[in-house]
């Protein structure tokens, strides 16, 4: 079975505005990097199905997703601060988003296809039940968590958030809940504030979020060595159903925001271990989300070695 790519030009239509990172840019980068390097040809591309109001409503509480909607039709130039830019599509562009990770789910639980990335903007793990925050209007990750449990009967889901900054909405969303392990590695302290090692779940969670948090400027060797032992040792523990990814390539050392020492390859032997591990637990079921990564020619690169890894296809 092949590696799927789930993406659509409508993720082009979120704008954020003069001098902002999380720009269309990002998208369109990784697919003309795909193109050029041939990559695209071998991937099956998903378009995503028109969305549903309900699919965010898996986490988030209807009250916030009129609040997304409304804020979007009545020209608001943000949502909650000024770190999250909206326009007039914002609103349709974050729920395809979401129907991105949701029909990545089914095709992988169909068994169409092995494992999936979805390429989409914009990016989720900060989105909190009922707030926006850090560019994210719904958290696209833990949507494909609740997502899968509802509809194909999956018991338990690991998250790996990868992303140089913590996911403190993913973790809020799970942090008291016994079926889903939230693992995170980003850098700390540093944007947005959560992700000690303190921080370990509450009530039937309790223990169920693990965070790595890591000083500035850490590289390969930290991140390869936390993955191959600490965090391997745990997924195997768990024995997830399924794997999600929050994908983020922002501790890239190109990266403008991170602050971090990764390399393309580094990312691209991260991504191996992510699929041994997939395969050792789950039949290899696992799917891969866009977070952050704000330098173009990094983040294009480092895409296209983990679709490379998740694909098995090498130079």
């Amino acid at each position: 079975m092949e590696t799927g790519l789930i993406t659509s030009k409508t993720f082009l239509d979120h704008l954020t505005g003069l001098n902002h990172v999380e720009i269309p840019e990002r998208v369109t980068s990784i697919l003309e990097q795909l193109k050029l390097t041939n990559l695209l040809d071998s991937l099956t591309e998903i378009q995503p199905e028109t969305p549903s109001r309900l699919i965010p409503e898996l986490v988030h509480v209807p009250e916030y997703v009129d609040r997304v909607e409304q804020s979007c039709i009545n020209g608001h130039p943000y949502i909650d601060t000024v770190d999250n830019p909206i326009c007039n599509n914002s609103y349709e562009v974050a729920l395809l988003a979401t129907s991105a990770v949701t029909i990545g789910v089914d095709w992988i639980f169909s068994h169409k296809i092995k494992n999936a990335m979805a390429i989409v903007r914009p990016p989720g793990h900060h989105a909190e039940k009922e707030r926006a925050m850090g560019f994210c209007l719904f958290n696209n990750v833990s949507i494909a968590a609740r997502y899968a449990q509802k509809e194909h009967s999956v018991e338990k889901v690991l998250i790996i958030d990868f992303d140089v900054h913590h996911g403190n909405g993913t973790q809020h969303i799970f942090e008291e809940d016994s079926t889903v392990l939230y693992v995170s590695l980003h850098r700390y302290p540093f944007y947005p504030g959560t992700g000690s090692k303190d921080e370990t779940g509450r009530g039937k969670g309790l223990g169920m979020t693990i965070n790595y948090p890591l000083d500035a400027n850490t590289g390969d060797d930290y991140y390869l060595d936390i993955v191959n032992h600490s965090l391997s040792d745990k997924v195997l523990k768990f024995q997830p159903d399924f794997i999600i990814l929050s994908s983020g390539f922002d501790a890239h050392e190109m990266d403008p925001l991170g602050g971090m020492n990764v390399t393309t390859q580094g990312f691209g032997t991260m991504t191996e271990i992510f699929v041994k591990l997939a395969e050792e637990c789950c039949g290899g079921r696992l799917l891969s989300v866009l977070e952050g990564g704000y330098n173009l020619k990094a983040l294009a690169e480092s895409v296209e070695i983990h679709l490379r890894k998740l694909s098995g296809i090498i130079m």
